[in-house]
Parts: C-alpha cells; sequence; structure tokens
C-alpha cells in the first residue's frame, strides 16, 4: 500500500471486485436492427433477410468468434451460423424468417484460442521467426480438442493430430491454418470468456404488410344515382375494374348504422335534411354499434359474400376501425359508464380545433366503469370482424387513444391470428406516429401528402431510410382521403395527379388513393384542403370511364411495381443528381443487385423541364465511360446509355415522369 495515499473506510468502491471479476472481457455493442435496446420488435416480412450487424472487440490481440442465434419466440430451438468480421470491430451476419409471428435473436462471441494461435503463427512465420515452440503449443491445443470430444469428430482429430507429427515445419503450418483445421477445433475447442448479448425481438408480418396498393372507396357512393343508396352489391360490379387498376387492398370507411342525432348535412352543414345520409364517422344508431352493418348497405351475408368475391380477384376487404360514437349510439343507454358526462348531464362532443364533430362523442379509456370492460369490448368487436374474413384495420386516429390500448390489443389479436394487419391513420408529431409504429402498428400513413418539393421529398426519404424509422415506421403514401384534398392537386391538373401518382407508387412499397383520384377530382372548399361536396356527407356516384381519367396510367404504375423488386419496399431508396430543382431523381435496387429501377420526376405540374443526370454506374462496379441498357417501362421503349452524364426533358403534358430499368450491357 502506499503510504502516500492511506484507504479512507468511509469511501466504498462504486463496482465491488467480485463483480468485476464476472465483467464480460468481449464488448457486443451497437447492435443492428434493435429498438429501443430491444424494447420493441423491429419490422420484417415473411422470406425476408434480416441483416444484423454489432461492434464486437476485446482487449489484446486475440481472435475472436462470433455467432448469430436466431429462433421462433414461440420455439426453444435455436439456429445458428457465424458472422463474419468486415473491419474495424464491425461483424455481420443474416438470417432468414419463414413464418410469421415473434423471433428473437442475439449474439454470441468468445475467444477463439486455435484462431489466435494461427494468427499468431502465420505472422511470425511470415516474418521468418523461427516457430517450433509454436507448433508444439499447437499440437497441445489440438490435444485437448481431442479430450473434449467424441465419435467421428475425436477420430478427425486424432488423424489430424498424426498428421502434424509426420510433418516438416512448413508444412505443419500450411496444415495448422489450413481451412478444415479450424472447422474441426471450432467444434471442439473450449469456447473462453463467453460474452452473449441480449435476445432482440423481431415481428414478422405478411408481405402485404411492406407491399401493397391500398383503394378507397364508400360503398354507398357505388350507385348510379345519388338519390338511391349503394350496396355491398353494387361494389361487386365495381371489383374488376379495381383489380384491373392492379390494386390488392379495397378499403371501406366505417360500414356501421349512423346516428340521426346532430346528424351532418352537405359540405358538414349542421343541419340535415330527411334523406341525408350523415357520415359514417358517427357510429351507431338503433340498429346497432360498431359490431352491426348498416342496413342499406346490405345483409350480413351480402358482406361475406362481398369479401370472397374480392379475395377471388385478388383484393383484400380493409375496414376502418374507428372508436367513436354518435349520440345514439347503443353503449352510451347500456354503458354510460364508459363515457365523460358533463354537469348538467349532457355528453361533449368531439372537437379537433378548428374542426368540430357534433355528430361523434367519445369513450374514456380509463374511466372506472370502462377498465377492462371497453378494452375486451373493442377487442372482441376486431375479432368478431376477423371472424367475417377481415383481416385488416385502418384505425381512425390512434393517437387520440392510449398507447398501452394499442399495445395490448394489437398483440393479442395478432397471437391469435398473426396474418392481421393495422394501418394508423396518424397525422400527428413524428414522435407519436414512431411510437405507434413500435408498439405494434404494421404501417402508417405519412407526412408525404404535404411533401412537395425537391428538398422536402428528399429529406423525407432520407429520413424514411434511416433509423430509427426505418426499423419500425412502414410508410403508407396515401395521395389523397376523404379528409384531405392537398393543395398541390387544386390547381395543377392532370399532370399534377400524375406528378403524385409517380412519386406514392415508386417510393413506398405502399401506397393508397381515395376514389375520385382517377378522375382527377380536386374542387375544393375555398381556402381548405377538402373536398367540395365531400362524400363524408352524402353519395357521390361517378362515372370511371369519365374523359381525362389516369385509370390506365394507374394500372401500369402498379404493374411495373409489381414486376419490379426493387419497388417492394421503401426502404433502399437512394438520390442521385439531377441539375435542376423541379426534378426529383432517384433509383432503388434489389438486395441481389439485379433489377434496378431508376425513377425522374418532373414536380413542376405547368412547364417542361429539362436537366444532366448522372446514370448512378458506380453502384455496378462500372467505369465512368461504360454502356448500360435502358427500358421505359411506362412505354416497353429500349435503348443504350453511353457513359455516366445523360440528359432528359420531362413534359407535364405528356409524361410528368420517366421510369427506367437499368442493366450492365
Amino acid at each position: 500500500m502506499n503510504a502516500d495515499f492511506p484507504l479512507d473506510p468511509d469511501v466504498t468502491s462504486t463496482l465491488p471486485l467480485s463483480q468485476a471479476l464476472l465483467l464480460p472481457r468481449i464488448a457486443i455493442e451497437s447492435t443492428s436492427p434493435v429498438l429501443d435496446g430491444g424494447e420493441f420488435a423491429v419490422k420484417a416480412v415473411v422470406g425476408q433477410v434480416v441483416q444484423v450487424s454489432s461492434k464486437v472487440f476485446t482487449d489484446g490481440h486475440d481472435q475472436l468468434a462470433v455467432t448469430l442465434h436466431w429462433r421462433l419466440a414461440s420455439s426453444d430451438d435455436w439456429s445458428a451460423a457465424p458472422m463474419r468480421f468486415v473491419g474495424n470491430d464491425a461483424w455481420s451476419g443474416q438470417f432468414t424468417v419463414p413464418v410469421q409471428g415473434r423471433y428473437v435473436f442475439c449474439i454470441e462471441a468468445w475467444i477463439d484460442r486455435f484462431a489466435s494461435f494461427c494468427h499468431e503463427l502465420e505472422k511470425k512465420h511470415q516474418a521468418g521467426i523461427p516457430v517450433s515452440l509454436e507448433l508444439q503449443e499447437g499440437r497441445i491445443l489440438v490435444q485437448h480438442a481431442i479430450e473434449l470430444s467424441q465419435g467421428e469428430l475425436h477420430e478427425q482429430l486424432q488423424v489430424l493430430l498424426r498428421q502434424l507429427s509426420g510433418l516438416l515445419e512448413n508444412e505443419q503450418v500450411a496444415l495448422f491454418v489450413h481451412e478444415h483445421s479450424a472447422q474441426l477445433m471450432a467444434q471442439a475447442q473450449h469456447h473462453a470468456y463467453v460474452s452473449l448479448s441480449p435476445e432482440f425481438p423481431v415481428d414478422v408480418e405478411r408481405p402485404l404488410a411492406q407491399f401493397a396498393s391500398w383503394y378507397e372507396l364508400f360503398p354507398r357512393s357505388a350507385t348510379d344515382d345519388p338519390g338511391r343508396h349503394g350496396t355491398f352489391n353494387d361494389v361487386l360490379e365495381r371489383l374488376p375494374m379495381i383489380h384491373d387498376m392492379g390494386f390488392d387492398v379495397l378499403y371501406f370507411p366505417p360500414i356501421h348504422p349512423i346516428g340521426r342525432s346532430h346528424r351532418k348535412g352537405p359540405n358538414n352543414s349542421l343541419q340535415a335534411g330527411p334523406d341525408d345520409p350523415g357520415s359514417p364517422y358517427a357510429i351507431g344508431s338503433e340498429e346497432g354499434g360498431h359490431e352491426a352493418i348498416h342496413p342499406q348497405l346490405g345483409s350480413r351475408e351480402d358482406f361475406r359474400r362481398l369479401v370472397a368475391a374480392a379475395a377471388r380477384q385478388g383484393l383484400a376487404i380493409a375496414l376502418d376501425f374507428a372508436i367513436q360514437c354518435s349520440q345514439d349510439h347503443p353503449w352510451l343507454k347500456q354503458h354510460p359508464g364508459w363515457f365523460n358526462w358533463r354537469p348538467d348531464g349532457t355528453i361533449r362532443y368531439a372537437e379537433n380545433p378548428p374542426k368540430k364533430y357534433q355528430d361523434i362523442v367519445n369513450v374514456d379509456f380509463y374511466a372506472p366503469d370502462a377498465i377492462p370492460s371497453l378494452w375486451l369490448e373493442l377487442r372482441d368487436i376486431v375479432l368478431g370482424w376477423i371472424d367475417e374474413g377481415v383481416k385488416i384495420f385502418r384505425v381512425d386516429n390512434p393517437h387520440t387513444k392510449p398507447l398501452p390500448f394499442w399495445q395490448w390489443l394489437i398483440a393479442d389479436v395478432r397471437t391469435r391470428c398473426p396474418e392481421v394487419i393495422f394501418l394508423a391513420e396518424a397525422f400527428t408529431t413524428p414522435a407519436m406516429m414512431a411510437r405507434l409504429g413500435k408498439i405494434g402498428y404494421s404501417q402508417s400513413y405519412t407526412y408525404f401528402t404535404w411533401r412537395n418539393t425537391k428538398a422536402e421529398l428528399a429529406a423525407y426519404f432520407t429520413e424514411l431510410n434511416q433509423s430509427p424509422l426505418r426499423e419500425c415506421f412502414r410508410p403508407n403514401f396515401f395521395v389523397n382521403t376523404p379528409d384531405i384534398n392537398p393543395r398541390f392537386l387544386h390547381e395543377s391538373g392532370r399532370a399534377g395527379f400524375l406528378i403524385r401518382a409517380a412519386l406514392a407508387t415508386m417510393g413506398s412499397g405502399l401506397w393508397g388513393m381515395y376514389s375520385g383520384f382517377e378522375l382527377c377530382e380536386s374542387a375544393a372548399l375555398a381556402g381548405k384542403e377538402e373536398y367540395l361536396d365531400s362524400e363524408k356527407y352524402q353519395i357521390r356516384p361517378r362515372d370511371y370511364g369519365a374523359p381525362g381519367n389516369i385509370v390506365a396510367e394507374i394500372a401500369q404504375l402498379n404493374r411495373i411495381r409489381r414486376q419490379n423488386p426493387a419497388l417492394h419496399s421503401h426502404l433502399g431508396l437512394t438520390l442521385y443528381n439531377a441539375w435542376n430543382d423541379n426534378i426529383l431523381y432517384f433509383g432503388k435496387r434489389s438486395a441481389d443487385g439485379s433489377n434496378f429501377v431508376l425513377v425522374a420526376v418532373n414536380l413542376d405540374p405547368h412547364n417542361a423541364q429539362e436537366a444532366h443526370f448522372e446514370l448512378p454506374l458506380w453502384e455496378m462496379g462500372l467505369a465512368d465511360d461504360a454502356q448500360t441498357s435502358g427500358e421505359d417501362l411506362m412505354s416497353g421503349h429500349r435503348w443504350t446509355w453511353y457513359g455516366k452524364t445523360q440528359w432528359m426533358r420531362l413534359e407535364p403534358w405528356h409524361q410528368p415522369f420517366g421510369i427506367w430499368r437499368i442493366k450492365p450491357l
């Protein structure tokens, strides 16, 4: 003890020696993909290869062995594969997830005595340093491995030891560092100073959770007469056209009975006429609530027939799950304790200033009488529609309901039915939108609707491809909704609709449109991003073959999406140089590099735009003067590109975008 620095008996170590001796020598850090230290599961789809990376290192110069382990959370059987050292303490590995459900993975690392020996042996031998003693140490390592092994491995290691004993020094070195020797020793030797990471979860869903085209319509408007309420049987007649446009999901706003108290009239007026249908979001009447079907739409058997017919057309039915009630909802009488009543005995209607929803009231999730009965009732409503064949739910304003409720409900439902998909209609703060993804939402509405300039779109596409959003947030690029008539479309004409369709279909694996978009409908309430004569408050028949429609273009865009694996996700999008601030230019490439799609969009709906641009030859390992094959995926035209720098002209009155497949020649 140094007498100049006596120990103070009042000072105790923050880390006792007994604990320090148990700490791992090997550090496993910065593991990816991981969300919030493993608190939430990262997202994947069936068949996906999950790429795992981590920083793994230790003191000194010993060589490490690092293994990736994974399993279904419901199984005790682990699979394993070695990870690959890629430099600077970084290790890389991967595993495939073949079925739906929750997976977990972890990383194991240990000091590889034999690899460390071989590494030192080879360096010394190449430097001309005598290695006779090292060779003796190596044979001792093999002997120890023989003692730890059994069966065929035991015999193979004995053969190795006999071979080593009869070889010259150079031959021994070559045999020690041979891959076969390393494989044998890896199976037998003791793992020294093992470190094990925590288990990290991965939520695996069906591919439709990542790649799908959504089409939204109001079944009551599937009619040729504004005076006649449309039915499920009318929707049946529209299925072939929706299928031919290339959609995978047909989404209905609420199909439940609509209340009469405070019913809204046309254009959200406070006075409704006797024949006005009201907003479908004012759910509930004497005919029933969230479990019931609006009687004018048809019977439950009609709905089942529609679900089955849609499936034959390759269309999945999605329903709106809107947790709100009209003042005629049966719950107000059956379960008054699920609501907050005012001192005068009235109930507060819903508001989102400056918007007012006089025809809607909200439940109180934490009212004493609501726990757990309200939560269980809502879960059972979802399960009831699942029994009717509905496996996709678009959830109205989930950010205004408690996060613990969603975390419980989604986990409970997907435990019973893993193929269920939940889409969050959450136009709110970034942190809340990300959190909804973390707690289980498969996909979400996005800010894409309001990103119009090159700088805005480039920044947003980049953000979606970076952590943590890339691990927890699947963006569904809806180009319009019944609630949102984007300002960009008000005066941009047909070209504006094509611009937004190209950005949505090429920018994300998920996109959606509300019926009328294909007809370039844009009439708005003065000064607002709302539709004039909104379908939320009245029946709106349409002529889907009207002149000026973009039905053919939408069908071709969806066809391009299906035929090109690079477009099956929003991930992997790379921005490239096009020297014009009105042209957004990006590309997507499949994981194996075989499918490479380039997209250029003129963001100006009124004027032709020109630009020089770069072909990303470097990504294909080609020189700047290489020749490549180009194909216009809208027209089928093919050509040869010479060199890296090219020129484009995009005319809004013709086609305001280019979608090209590029291949090396």
